[in-house]
């Protein structure tokens, strides 16, 4: 796991995320005993944030560094020194150890940055006039999709995606990168799939999914071996949230009104920009 923390440190460095002398600094300084319970509880943790029994926190890691403005790796005192000063801002412990009560603060404030979220705690939003919804181009979807998002998610999207293959050329070496494999989602057509197939964690979920909004959609940033793009099994989440392409989301997207729901690395919202 250690050196999966180094990969991704080194593509935040990559991506400009701050200056590689600066991290190599900064990353050895902090309270060393909780860099070693971060280190030992990285990939033991036994817990259930999102309702679904997890061990580890490494597929979390990017956002978390995001939130709390590190690019050390997650075992490293810098790491833990840049967590305490958050915690501290946030609850007062500061102990610079990741716990199951600090990510579910972080939580609270990533959902409640999905208008989505915000606005289904009193009723699931009604979807859109369908009339109102643009088509994607055949090569902004996956697999030959028919893509449909209302027209601001779509253009926002279209900006996002120029930016991120003008930073990162790499990703101009598989064209499937980034396109899109789902977007809008009717609540009829998205029951029956989940009745279908049992992938969308239950059908009272897939009743109210941020789908029928047409401002969100799953995004292809590779698979794990053996996985489809959108498996929600633990191997697949992982590795997505190692690549390039999403390391690159999680630091810029939000740029572009873009909001990530952290348990699947694929799927983002358009919340506008301002």
């Amino acid at each position: 796991m250690k050196q999966s923390g180094c990969i991704a440190a080194a593509v935040l460095l990559l991506i400009g995320a701050v200056p590689a002398r600066a991290a190599e600094n900064s990353c050895d300084a902090g309270p060393r005993a909780a860099a070693a319970a971060n280190a030992a509880s990285l990939t033991t943790l036994s817990w259930a944030p999102f309702r679904r029994p997890e061990t580890g926190w490494a597929v979390y890691v990017p956002l978390i560094a995001q939130e709390i403005g590190v690019s050390c790796r997650p075992d490293s005192p810098g790491f833990a020194a840049a967590l305490a000063a958050w915690q501290k801002r946030h609850n007062d412990s500061g102990t610079g150890v990741f716990d199951r009560a600090t990510f579910e603060q972080m939580r609270q404030i990533w959902e409640l940055r999905r208008p989505f979220v915000v606005a289904s705690r009193s009723a699931c939003p009604a979807p859109p006039d369908e009339t109102a919804l643009v088509k994607a181009a055949p090569n902004e979807s996956y697999g030959g999709e028919q893509i449909f998002l209302m027209p601001d998610a779509l253009a926002a999207y279209r900006r996002l995606v120029t930016a991120a293959r003008a930073a990162l050329p790499a990703l101009n070496s598989d064209p499937r990168l980034l396109t899109i494999f789902s977007g809008y989602r009717s609540p009829d057509a998205d029951a029956a799939r989940c009745q279908r197939d049992g992938n969308c964690q239950g059908t009272a979920r897939a009743a109210c999914s941020a789908h029928r909004t047409g401002d969100a959609m799953d995004l292809f940033l590779g698979a794990a071996p053996g996985s489809r793009p959108d498996s929600s099994d633990d191997a697949n989440r992982l590795y997505l949230s190692q690549t390039p392409a999403y390391l690159w989301l999680v630091h810029n997207a939000g740029k572009f009104g873009f909001v990530n729901y952290p348990f699947e690395p694929w799927h983002w919202e358009w919340r506008g920009t301002s």
